[in-house]
């Protein structure tokens, strides 16, 4: 079940930060904000499971972060269709 938490929370951290990037980029400042809970909340969890980590853990930590960052940039690229620099 940890594993399960710590790929989860990862996912959540990489796939936030990903897309903030993208948003401080393009100038969306309201995703920009609001992004930024994600990542707080990505951290926390990773913070309170990640000491007691063992092998299986560890894997899921690694995995999920790949398959974030490209999922971030996917949905990015579709969300953000057709907006304007710094409208949201």
């Amino acid at each position: 079940m940890t594993a399960l938490i710590i790929f989860a929370s990862t996912f959540v951290l990489v796939f936030a930060l990903g897309f903030q990037s993208l948003n401080v980029n393009n100038g969306h400042y309201l995703g920009a904000f609001f992004t930024s809970f994600f990542i707080g909340l990505g951290n926390l969890v990773l913070f309170k499971t990640v000491p007691q980590a063992g092998f299986y853990e560890i894997g899921a930590y690694l995995i999920a972060g790949p398959f974030a960052i490209c999922a971030s940039m996917a949905t990015h690229r579709r969300w953000m269709k057709g907006k304007g620099a710094g409208r949201g």
